[in-house]
C-alpha cells in the first residue's frame, strides 16, 4: 500500500491520478499514525521550500519522515518534494530541509558565463540521462521528462546522483541513498520513463 503524504503543498491529484492507472493501492493522508501503515510513502510538492518546511515542522511531519526512512522503508519525493529530502535551500532566505540526502537547493541564475541568459523556470521536456544503475531504474532507457523547476539541487556526493539532464548546467534528476528516492520532474507526466520509474517503485 502507498501513503501519499498530504501537508498542503502537494500535486495530490496527479499523483494519485497516475497510481490510479497504474492499479496501485494508494491513500492519501496528513495522519503521521495512519501514514506509518503504508509499505512506502511519496511526497509530492509544488511552491515554495521555505513554506513547505513551515508545514511539515508545524505538522509533525519532518520528525515522522525521520522515523519512517530509519525502518527502511522507501520515500520517493517528487518535484519540490524531492528538493525537501537535502539539507537546506536558498528559496525564500537560507532554510533547512528534512537533511536525509547531503546537498543544498539554489537557483537557475538565468545567465551563462558569456553573458547569454536563458529562461528560468526550467519548463518543458528534457532529456534523463543515467549516470548510475539503481532498482528504481530497471527497465528504463534514457528517455524525456517534463520539468518544471527555478531550483535545483548542488550536491558533493556524486554517489546519490542517479540521473541527471542538463539546462545550461548539470541538473540532479533522479537521486537516491538507501530506500531514499527523488525525482526533480513529474514521473505522473512524463510519458513512458516517468510510468516505468513509478512502477519500479511501486515495487520495490
Amino acid at each position: 500500500m502507498i501513503g501519499i503524504v498530504d501537508y498542503g503543498m502537494g500535486n495530490l491529484f496527479s499523483v494519485s491520478e497516475a497510481l490510479k492507472r497504474l492499479e496501485v493501492a494508494f491513500f492519501i493522508s496528513e495522519d503521521p499514525d495512519e501514514l506509518a501503515k503504508a509499505d512506502r510513502l511519496i511526497l509530492p510538492g509544488v511552491g515554495a521550500f521555505k513554506d513547505a518546511m513551515v508545514r511539515l515542522n508545524d505538522t509533525g511531519m519532518t520528525d515522522f519522515l525521520h522515523e519512517y526512512v530509519a525502518t527502511g522503508k522507501p520515500l520517493l519525493g517528487i518535484c519540490l518534494g524531492m528538493q525537501l529530502l537535502f539539507e537546506e535551500s536558498e528559496e525564500g532566505g537560507h532554510s533547512k530541509g528534512l537533511g536525509l540526502l547531503p546537498g543544498h537547493v539554489v537557483r537557475f541564475p538565468g545567465k551563462v558565463e558569456s553573458g547569454e541568459t536563458y529562461k528560468v523556470p526550467h519548463m518543458g521536456w528534457n532529456r534523463v540521462k543515467w549516470v548510475h544503475a539503481s532498482p528504481i531504474t530497471k527497465k528504463t532507457d534514457e528517455d524525456y521528462a517534463y520539468f518544471v523547476h527555478s531550483y535545483f539541487v548542488k550536491t558533493d556526493n556524486p554517489e546519490i546522483l542517479i540521473g541527471k539532464a542538463d539546462y545550461y548546467e548539470e541538473v540532479p534528476a533522479v537521486v537516491g541513498r538507501n530506500s531514499i528516492y527523488g525525482m526533480q520532474f513529474h514521473p505522473e507526466k512524463s510519458s513512458k520513463l516517468g510510468v516505468q520509474l513509478l512502477t519500479n517503485f511501486c515495487n520495490m
